[in-house]
């Protein structure tokens, strides 16, 4: 059973915030990180015309979020030293939330099993950088309500959240690196 490990750093927020493009800094500079659950899913069901949308089936999109998310936190365990998750199992209590929708109990053991590092970095909404596209049709406000909705999951379930400034993303990558104690000099 997965328990809480100190190297599992979340970084999340509302959508168009810049986490997906922070991310990429700390990959390439050589840590491990994760993919988008939502993003990624949204890409998948549209190539087949799924219902796993979340302007479709919220409660379904929700399932397959929580799906990746566990196989995220699963793959991570064979690698060796930090990884770096673009969301988390949280997430999918703060989407459902916001949505309106119940959170089922299974959901919530999940976000209990699956733990990360007790500091979470979160992306506050940032117009300056906001976009939407085929994916992301959210407008602003609701991304703000979104990084309302995940930040208080995370709050709930322990974690500490620690908001992460806004700056170009080479600075934003630096800042969670020397929050964590590990070297920014390669970013």
């Amino acid at each position: 059973m997965p328990s809480a490990s100190s190297r599992y750093i979340v970084l999340t927020g509302g959508p168009g915030a810049g986490k997906t493009t922070t991310l990429d800094l700390l990959k390439a500079a050589g840590y491990s990180g994760t993919v988008e659950a939502g993003r990624a899913i949204i890409k998948d069901q549209q190539a087949i015309d799924g219902p796993a949308l979340p302007w479709r089936d919220p409660a379904l999109f929700a399932e397959h979020m929580l799906a990746w998310e566990m196989r995220s936190h699963a793959l991570a365990a064979g690698t060796a030293g930090v990884t770096f998750f673009d969301r988390g199992v949280p997430d999918v209590i703060g989407y459902l939330r916001l949505s309106g929708l119940p959170v089922p109990p299974h959901v919530e053991r999940a976000a209990h099993v699956f733990r990360y590092s007790p500091r979470v970095f979160v992306f506050p909404p940032w117009r300056a950088i906001f976009g939407q596209d085929a994916e992301r049709k959210q407008d602003f406000a609701e991304a703000e309500r979104t990084f309302e909705a995940v930040r208080g999951a995370y709050l709930d379930l322990g974690y500490a959240c620690v908001e992460v400034p806004p700056a170009p993303p080479p600075q934003r990558a630096a800042f969670i690196l020397q929050s964590v104690g590990l070297n920014s000099a390669a970013i």
